[in-house]
């Protein structure tokens, strides 16, 4: 529960998903039958009884809250002016005084230490103490009650296989005399009276501690202590004890109070014993017709007891889970039930009209909590844009405006009949299973005549097909027989037929082979004719290839006699005109050149004409 009421804004996504699981508040019933609910409800009659004598009584329960495992819980209860005797704690212990008085003793550092506690203590206990606890014997005689959780640190992790605790005689016996005799020297005959003695009960009459404790056990925890050199048995009787003071939450300011209700947070800002713990302690006050507002806690999931009255709870599972996984339940819890709540799971606890709801419990974490409520000025919802939230509820602006403004209180309000109302839709919801139930059996009942008398029809018609179907078995054999025979007469003649059609097919085929042979060789003298043209044409290529060769031979022999001709003439003159010399071999060269480039083109045409 909360220890600052100040609103703590909070991611939006968590936001959304109040928003959405909210929607179905009043859809589903709790039922005992659910086996996935929204939480977990252990009613004081299903606590595991772990000890019991005349002197008191230990019980036990265990939950979890979804993520860290199970919490281990204890609800120690002495009468007046008994003794729990010494444990050796295998796990850390936070413990709430519900009645009663007395002394809880523990080691610290090889210390006896004490502290006197009292109706609405908290108090806390490290591992690997050894403690024990002695009621007082007061005019009233309250009996001392204690609610105690047995969890891990942040950094120790508590192992159910383990137990809570051990009891100091066991940790003991557990050995041999021999061992026993080297491990505290001392003469045989102790260990014998020790491995002898008769097992004391877990819870004893106070008185009995003298005859319980003398020089052997004395001597025993002096060695198991360390430096407590006054021995345990004086420290039982007030010698060598150190003192301190419990925490108590009645002497506390409430973190909230009105007409309707308080409640009050111990975290570790109030008790430095829990710094380094994971578990907090809180404790609500519900007057008639009040209720706990809907609210989720972003970080701690809380393990609730019912210390007084009655009243009804109310746990919303988130929308996007499937109804095998998680189902939004109610329930009604009375004095002495325990029960769980995780952690972003909304819930609301209400009381009824005609008796007020006290309840207690442990916080999965000492941080600050900081709930986030629905409705109220602290209402988580008013951080959200109001369009957005009109659009989340598929209504107007309006309707938001009108949903959020008239609700000032956010913590603990007024709710006439609410619980009895939470009351009637859970009892309409187990009716409702209850006749979905008997619905359920008398169809399975109709179904299973129906089924019997289907199987008698069906071995009936079973039968009749037996015998429908030997009597068709046997005209299937005569037809078959028939069909035998015609089918060896219709072989036969079909032997006959395939064999006129084989030899008139073997006729077709020797006369499609010899008009394919005719046909190829028509095909081979077309070829030959074709080959004989192509030679012919390819040798009048030849041929006119070779006359323009020696056409072209001829006449660049002309060229060549006429140039050497005009070479002559062109040195006679050389001498006569020597300034033309120089433009007459340029010209000469030209020719030439025109004359080279034509006999190239020529080559160049004999050589396509060839190939």
């Amino acid at each position: 529960m909360p220890k600052e009421t100040l609103f703590f804004p909070f991611l939006i996504f968590a936001l959304l998903f109040v928003l959405a699981s909210t929607t179905f508040l009043s859809v589903e019933a709790y039922s005992h039958r659910h086996s996935s609910p929204a939480g977990q409800l252990i009613p004081k009659h299903h606590r595991k009884l772990l000890t019991q004598t005349e002197h008191g009584e230990i019980s036990a329960a265990s939950v979890t809250d979804g993520t860290k495992g199970h919490y281990h819980l204890q609800f120690i209860t002495l009468e007046p002016n008994s003794l729990f005797l010494p444990v050796l704690l295998q796990a850390d212990m936070v413990f709430f005084v519900h009645t009663g008085s007395g002394t809880l003793s523990w080691t610290d550092d090889g210390d006896i230490r004490n502290v006197e506690i009292r109706k609405g203590d908290i108090y806390r206990l490290h591992q690997e103490s050894v403690f024990y606890l002695q009621s007082s014997l007061v005019a009233e005689r309250e009996k001392l009650r204690i609610y105690a959780i047995f969890t891990n640190t942040e950094d120790d992790i508590y192992e159910p296989s383990t137990g809570a605790y051990s009891s100091i005689a066991d940790v003991v016996l557990g050995f041999d005399s021999r061992v026993l005799q080297a491990a505290f020297k001392v003469p045989e005959d102790v260990i014998e009276e020790i491995m002898g003695a008769s097992k004391a009960p877990a819870i004893i009459h106070a008185q009995q501690k003298e005859k319980m404790f003398g020089t052997w056990q004395d001597q025993l925890l002096k060695t198991f202590l360390g430096s407590n050199r006054g021995g345990f048995f004086r420290a039982i009787n007030g010698k060598h004890k150190k003192k301190t003071k419990a925490y108590n939450v009645f002497e506390e300011d409430p973190d909230f109070e009105n007409c309707n209700g308080w409640s009050v947070t111990v975290d570790r800002k109030d008790l430095h014993l829990l710094k380094d713990s994971n578990i907090g302690v809180f404790i609500v006050n519900l007057t008639k017709g009040s209720m706990m507002a809907p609210h989720w806690n972003p970080r701690a999931s809380e393990i609730a007891i019912v210390l007084q009255g009655q009243g009804m709870i109310r746990v919303v599972c988130s929308s996007s889970a499937k109804e095998s996984e998680c189902r939004n339940m109610r329930y009604r819890v009375e004095e002495g039930d325990l029960f769980a709540v995780p952690r972003f799971h909304p819930m609301a606890q209400m009381s009824f009209n005609n008796d007020s709801f006290v309840f207690m419990g442990f916080s999965t974490s000492t941080k600050r909590n900081h709930p986030q409520f629905l409705g109220g000025k602290r209402s988580a919802l008013g951080t959200v844009d109001k369009k957005i939230l009109a659009l989340s509820f598929n209504v107007s602006d309006t309707t938001i405006d009108h949903l959020l403004k008239p609700q000032k209180e956010s913590v603990i309000l007024e709710c006439t009949s609410c619980a009895e109302e939470e009351e009637r839709l859970m009892e309409d919801e187990i009716e409702r299973e209850r006749r979905e139930e008997e619905e359920a059996r008398k169809k399975k009942k109709e179904e299973e005549e129906e089924a019997r008398k289907k199987k008698e029809e069906e071995e009936a018609r079973k039968k009749k097909k037996e015998e429908e179907e030997e009597e068709a078995r046997k005209r299937r054999e005569e037809e078959e027989a028939r069909k035998k025979k015609e089918e060896e007469e219709a072989r036969k003649k079909k032997e006959e037929e395939e064999e006129e059609e084989a030899k008139k097919k073997k006729e077709e085929e020797e006369e499609a082979r010899k008009k394919k042979e005719e046909e190829g060789a028509e095909r081979k003298r077309e070829e030959e004719e074709a080959r004989k043209r192509e030679e012919e044409e390819k040798k009048k290529r030849e041929e006119e290839v070779r006359i323009e060769q020696e056409e072209a031979q001829r006449q660049e022999e002309q060229r060549q006699t006429k140039a050497r001709e005009e070479e002559e003439e062109e040195g006679r003159k050389q001498h006569e005109e020597e300034g033309d010399s120089s433009r007459e071999q340029e010209e000469t060269k030209r020719r030439e050149k025109k004359r080279h480039g034509r006999g190239q083109r020529i080559k160049k045409k004999v050589w396509e004409i060839q190939f």
